[in-house]
């Protein structure tokens, strides 16, 4: 019985290896077994690869891709973080650097510039100050 993938990263593995593959050698995963396959055509029939080397080349091409994977995996999961972190601020008040005073204002609203969070703040005296990178926020309290 075959089950079928949930997680969408895992349906495509193919073209993760692949992308794996030309991140780190800036050749595809296709590429890389031709040059195998073609190093193995071509050998020395009196001095065959030995059969320990060839598969230790396997492994390192495998090990170069998993790693990859999970590097990339590793930066979904951030990015999924900061998403969670900056709507987490919704409502709250928080303290930003300005000069050489800090602010403080309601999180009204959050927004994403480039893949990156950022906030809009309600000051007491009613200014909105927007764009503000989460980085910049130096204290977080709950709403008075």
């Amino acid at each position: 019985m075959q089950v079928g993938a949930i997680d969408p990263q895992t349906q495509q593995p193919s073209a993760n290896a692949n992308q794996a593959a030309t991140n780190a050698f800036g050749l595809s995963f296709d590429a890389l077994l031709k040059i195998i396959l073609t190093q193995l055509t071509y050998q020395d029939p009196l001095k065959p690869m030995d059969n320990f080397e060839f598969v230790s080349q396997l492994a390192q091409f495998s090990q170069i891709q998993q790693a990859q994977t999970m590097n990339d995996r590793l930066e979904a999961l951030v990015s999924a973080q900061a998403t969670n972190q900056a709507t987490g601020l919704l409502g709250r008040e928080v303290d930003v650097p300005a000069g050489n005073a800090t602010l403080s204002g309601k999180v009204t609203a959050v927004s994403f510039q480039n893949g990156a969070p950022t906030v809009t703040i309600q000051t007491s005296d009613g200014r909105t100050l927007s764009g503000l990178a989460i980085g910049s926020i130096t204290q977080v309290r709950e709403k008075k």
